[in-house]
């Protein structure tokens, strides 16, 4: 963009954040496209029962395409009698000479609005879903290389159990096959036009045109569409539907802002485990040179919050949508649909980014080992003893204390002793402890390794269904 195109405000999602491809399909000229598209095919069914002549039909369908639309001059007639989609009905009109007068015969704004927005909707779920599905591809291969890796495993930010970097990205995956089934459930069950019923969903106006043809007519419309319609409504669709869309959203952006936030955690300098890629001349301060700031992920945690304030707005809007309809969900839906979407496709493209070009500490993931994991091995170790007979009230009050003294120790920057410290202790030298054996924490993984696998086997399922989807996004620019 040149600096001119900044004089007035721009949203941050038309030029910064999100897609091309995605701003494209939230565009007001694919809108309106759209929305000629389905007058189009109003008209065409109106044609085969008879009320619309061939020459009327053929003059609507040259008009309908995209590069007829003039959102320029329509925006003119909408500053004059304040009503969007009137103003294109009459900008339409004059374009198509023959045939305009027979525009939007018997329909209603939400015949074409609503099923306008969910195609709009549904073209942007599969784009969605293609970018988890990326993602996903990136996170199955980091769980196949580092299935054997040992970390340690955190607790309220505080050191825990050792785990493996295979499971802990398991957990993210997971969470994303989730939210996969969950969009395919709502593009399924949920993304459903209002269909064709005029002023209120009775289709009284086009009972009145149609006679007992109004069911095959709507019929004929949404097949044309290739959109299935909600059997009843009011003057819109469901509300609800809304709200259930941006339930799965929110869904989508709770698992990336996890992803996020525990990233942050672990590029941290006291964690150290993990970093951002990073581009050569990136910098990461405008006073503190040396920082190496988590932006990606800070962006993602940023930009999913967001998402998940707009539930309430939905949620909103459905409850408070009196009687057959009423207007005040219209403007906060112009902001809420395409800003969703439009942020989730940023976080999308990033996490992928991140996926495929993060750093991995193998210095540092040892370094927390080494300081963290002998307190992790104490609890195996008294289960081993009360097994063989010892007092576990004993064992657990004896291993508190030497827990204690080798935390002094740590806090000064020194080794973990608590190798020594049980040696040393009375009660506990007399116990014959194999402390080599014992200390192994590649043997206190428990079953994360089959585990991870045994997603795989899952997320290899997922895999093979989208074989020919994109298998990567990369967020470039800003």
């Amino acid at each position: 963009m040149t600096g001119s195109e900044f004089d007035n405000y721009k949203s941050p999602f038309s030029w910064r954040y999100g897609s091309d491809e995605m701003r494209s399909i939230f565009s007001e000229k694919t809108r309106r496209t759209k929305w000629r598209k389905i007058w189009y095919e109003i008209a065409s069914s109106q044609y085969k029962h008879g009320l619309i002549t061939k020459a009327e039909l053929n003059d609507i369908k040259k008009y309908s395409s995209e590069k007829h639309v003039d959102i320029k001059r329509s925006l003119e007639t909408e500053k004059k009698i304040r009503h969007d989609l009137m103003s294109e009905i009459k900008t339409f009109a004059d374009q198509a000479k023959v045939g305009g007068g027979k525009i939007h015969l018997g329909a209603t704004s939400m015949d074409i609005v609503d099923n306008a927005d969910i195609l709009v909707i549904r073209e942007a779920l599969i784009i969605i879903l293609e970018k988890i599905v990326a993602c996903l591809d990136s996170l199955s291969k980091k769980i196949k290389t580092h299935n054997k890796t040992v970390c340690m495993g955190w607790t309220h930010i505080q050191a825990a159990e050792p785990t493996t970097l295979g499971y802990r990205f398991s957990l993210y995956a997971q969470d994303l096959l989730l939210d996969i089934k969950n969009i395919e459930f709502i593009l399924d069950n949920v993304v459903l036009g209002k269909g064709i019923k005029g002023a209120v969903g009775t289709s009284a106006s086009y009972k009145r045109l149609l006679g007992k043809n109004t069911r095959n007519f709507e019929n004929d419309v949404m097949k044309n569409l290739d959109v299935k319609a909600f059997v009843v409504s009011s003057q819109t669709y469901p509300r609800k539907v809304d709200f259930l869309i941006l339930s799965a959203l929110s869904s989508l952006a709770q698992s990336m802002h996890k992803f996020s936030l525990d990233f942050r955690i672990l590029q941290s300098p006291p964690f150290g485990e993990f970093k951002e890629p990073r581009k050569k001349l990136q910098v990461g301060s405008s006073a503190m040179p040396f920082k190496r700031n988590p932006i990606m992920t800070e962006r993602i945690s940023s930009l999913t919050r967001y998402v998940s304030s707009f539930l309430n707005v939905a949620s909103s809007n459905a409850s408070n949508s009196i009687l057959e309809r009423t207007l005040d969900d219209s403007a906060n839906r112009r902001l809420f649909l395409p800003e969703s979407f439009l942020a989730l496709d940023e976080c999308l493209m990033i996490y992928s980014e991140i996926l495929s070009g993060m750093e991995i500490s193998d210095v540092n993931i040892k370094k927390n080992l080494d300081i963290y994991g002998p307190f992790a091995l104490l609890e195996p170790i008294m289960m081993d003893l009360s097994k063989k007979g010892k007092n576990r009230q004993t064992l657990h009050e004896e291993f508190r204390k030497i827990s204690l003294e080798a935390w002094d120790y740590i806090e000064l920057g020194k080794p973990n002793p608590l190798f020594t410290l049980i040696s040393k202790n009375k009660y506990l030298s007399e116990l014959d402890l194999d402390l080599k054996n014992l200390f192994n924490y590649s043997k206190y993984v428990g079953t994360a390794p089959e585990r991870s696998m045994i997603l795989q086997k899952n997320i290899n399922s997922v895999m093979k269904k989208y074989k020919n989807k994109p298998k990567s996004f990369s967020k470039s620019t800003y």
